[in-house]
């Protein structure tokens, strides 16, 4: 134990001067330490308390986790947040119908009492954050690594129960380095979050998926909410009673603008990286994995896409949902085609030969790699069992609401009836954000049929569920005509493709309805042949590749205890640290001339259509005080800041912590990102400070929201 915690001492985020700026998201609590004098160095002018402080206000107190998922920044003294258009999207086609569009129409609050609740949203500040490294690896000692993940959970709930007893708080424990370090967060959660802000989709997402990922970039990637509280500051449910809450700290705007060179530093949620993979991980990422999941995630867009645009109705309905689906849909995309490009299977492949060298006389790790060879080895022919399940066979929302009963079985199967009335409240209550219109269901009926054509052709045979050969495959046959025929009697026969049955059977469970229906029987059969078959070997696989991943990462900072070591992002605060900085033969800064030159390229695309007010300003170049010293109006630039998903809506900020941008995508380049860092091509794409408030101002005609941020001239 105390050489563990010597080892991590001397090399965990240490050695920090020797980085290149632009690498590693950074524990907020260490930076004091480690990271400071290179930040100063770079043009930082805050102290490091300023930064992070327990005992008084900081910029941590700025930052908010938005929705679980991305980030958000403080930028009033009345609780007002400002994040990504596509972190908001779901809140705001949520607050849409065909009658009030504000999803395609915008909308501006012009005082509090117009600001509309978003119900479901939350934020979190964290209050602080606490090495508890020892005490857990202490309680793991003599512990098989079968029962270690039991008595981590385990020792996970005493820290967190003793760290919010009487608080109000929550707490969440977060592994670093696959094991090797941990560390206690602890949160404030607020829940009455209302919407205040949003431009018109086709200004927050101009450019669709079409220039998603892609540099140069021009999209007004922000929307803006605000936290409501008690009148003593403290968290409660939606209330008319409530009030704007009162940070402990907002940021600056800084309307002065960017250049090459200046300091930029982001905070925010970074969700996952990857970067101590292993090559062999890497090599079924590129190959298999990603592919396959590309090839699912299209099924599901391609079918929504046809329904979507006969119905403005089932558009709103479905936009959030074909968003997230298909931001990621690139992404995996991207994401295989720059780590073949980047070589990043070779490059793995050399460091792993130098550690196998420098291990060969080392009883602890000579024996590591070959190990981890065995391990893939035994994983690789059903590495893609998992993604036809999550990807592919439980995506269509029929599945969805069989498995919404499939959770109530035990429960049904119990008798115990409030547990039953209480889960029944639940599933109906949940019932009510599902989409079931008959458009709805007609693409439904296309990507279950579509599914099981690509899991019949793409699956071994014999690793195929048996449900496949025993009922589906004889309706016909043809195997195709077969799977036709099976998807008709589902969707003919189910009582989950309808609403009405659908709600009839929640509002009345019955356990031998639910047991004859097929759509019952297809996620039974489906599911079953998972976790009997394959489950214990993917659980297997996990088990045994983290432990090989913490004993990987530990032998590195023996073999140099020179060099900085980073942890992977695991959606906990960090800093990341860099500079403005152009790319290749690229812009710097994109401007609002180019928006209107996208926009009259591609007349007739709905990516690249922007609303005729925004034409008219540009026109009459009324840009206000927003425009830079050559007269145009700014509406992106790029850092080279390290980010990932997770650090959408993540604040840019300058050397005094002043707002001058957010982050909201990465470059294609550099796609490969969260396995693999490649300094030459990072990038961050970051929405201009000065296009968000010409947005509000403007065009928004809002000057009340930009009234009550600070703004520095």
């Amino acid at each position: 134990m105390k050489n563990i915690l010597k080892l991590l001492t001397a090399v965990m985020l240490f050695s920090t001067l020797q980085v290149k700026a632009d690498e590693g998201m950074w524990l907020p609590l260490l930076l004091k330490k480690y990271n400071y004098e290179k930040m100063k160095a770079l043009g930082l002018k805050l102290t490091p308390e300023q930064l992070y402080d327990v005992n008084h206000s900081s910029l941590k107190d700025a930052i908010v986790w938005f929705g679980g998922g991305c980030t958000a920044e403080i930028v009033s003294n009345k609780g007002l947040v400002l994040t990504n258009h596509h972190c908001g999207y779901d809140a705001i086609s949520g607050l849409s119908t065909a009658k009030d569009n504000i999803l395609d129409n915008g909308f501006w609050a012009k005082s509090i009492q117009e600001e509309r609740p978003a119900p479901g949203l939350s934020v979190q500040f964290v209050i602080r954050m606490d090495d508890i490294t020892s005490e857990v690896l202490d309680s793991l000692k003599n512990v098989s690594e079968k029962d270690r993940a039991k008595r981590m959970n385990a020792v996970f709930k005493t820290i967190t129960d003793r760290a919010t007893k009487g608080t109000g708080y929550e707490a969440q424990c977060r592994e670093m380095f696959k094991g090797n370090a941990y560390y206690l967060f602890i949160f404030e959660k607020f829940t009455d979050i209302r919407l205040v802000g949003t431009p018109p989709q086709n200004i927050g997402k101009f450019g669709g998926e079409t220039d998603n990922w892609m540099w140069p970039r021009h999209t007004g990637d922000f929307s803006m909410f605000r936290i409501y509280a008690t009148r003593d500051g403290k968290p409660a449910s939606y209330s008319a009673d409530n009030v704007p809450y009162v940070p402990k700290n907002f940021l600056p705007i800084n309307l002065k603008g960017v250049k090459q060179g200046d300091f930029a530093m982001i905070m925010g949620f970074p969700g996952r990286t990857n970067r101590y993979e292993f090559s062999q991980g890497v090599q079924i990422a590129t190959d298999l994995v990603d592919p396959a999941i590309v090839a699912l995630r299209d099924v599901r867009l391609n079918a929504w896409k046809e329904q979507m645009n006969k119905d403005v109705d089932i558009r709103l309905k479905l936009s959030s949902d074909f968003a997230g689906v298909a931001n990621y849909w690139k992404f995996f995309r991207g994401e295989a085609e720059q780590l073949k490009h980047n070589k990043v299977f070779e490059q793995k492949q050399k460091e792993e030969k130098i550690f196998a060298k420098w291990a060969s006389n080392k009883d602890e790790y000579k024996n590591l790699l070959a190990d981890v060879d065995k391990t893939f080895a035994a994983y690789k022919p059903y590495s893609l069992q998992r993604t036809f399940l999550n990807e592919g066979i439980l995506s269509p929302n029929i599945i969805k609401y069989a498995g919404m009963a499939f959770t109530m079985e035990d429960v049904l199967k119990g008798g115990d009836e409030k547990k039953i009335n209480a889960m029944k409240e639940q599933m109906l209550e949940a019932l009510k954000d599902m989409p079931y219109p008959s458009a709805i269901m007609q693409a439904d009926k296309r990507i279950f049929d579509s599914i099981l054509v690509l899991y019949y052709a793409n699956l071994p045979k014999d690793q195929q569920a048996k449900y496949m050969a025993d009922v589906i495959l004889k309706y016909n046959t043809n195997p195709r005509e077969a799977i036709k025929l099976y998807t008709e009697e589902v969707f003919n026969s189910s009582i989950f493709s309808s609403e009405e049955m659908t709600k009839a059977w929640f509002e009345n469970p019955r356990l031998g309805v639910l047991k004859n229906d097929i759509a019952y029987k297809h996620i039974v059969g489906f599911r079953t042949s998972y976790i009997e078959n394959y489950k214990p070997k993917v659980d297997e696989f996990n088990e045994n590749i983290l432990a090989l991943g913490r004993k990987y990462i530990k032998g590195l900072m023996e073999m140099e205890p020179n060099k900085t070591f980073y942890p992977d992002a695991n959606s906990s605060l960090r800093l990341t640290y860099g500079t403005v900085k152009s790319y290749m033969k690229f812009p710097l800064i994109t401007n609002l001339d180019e928006v209107i030159e996208k926009h009259n390229k591609f007349t007739g695309n709905p990516e690249f259509d922007i609303p005729q007010r925004l034409i008219d300003l540009h026109k009459a170049k009324d840009y206000g005080r927003y425009a830079m010293k050559d007269g145009k109006l700014p509406v992106a630039f790029l850092t080279n800041d390290d980010i990932t998903g997770g650090n959408s809506g993540s604040p840019v900020m300058d050397g005094e912590g002043q707002l001058i941008g957010l982050a909201f995508d990465g470059n294609w380049e550099a796609m490969s990102g969260n396995i693999h860092f490649d300094p030459e091509n990072k990038r961050t794409i970051c929405v201009d400070i000065r296009y968000v408030l010409f947005i509000i101002d403007k065009y928004g005609q809002a000057s009340n929201i930009v009234n009550e941020m600070k703004v520095v001239q």
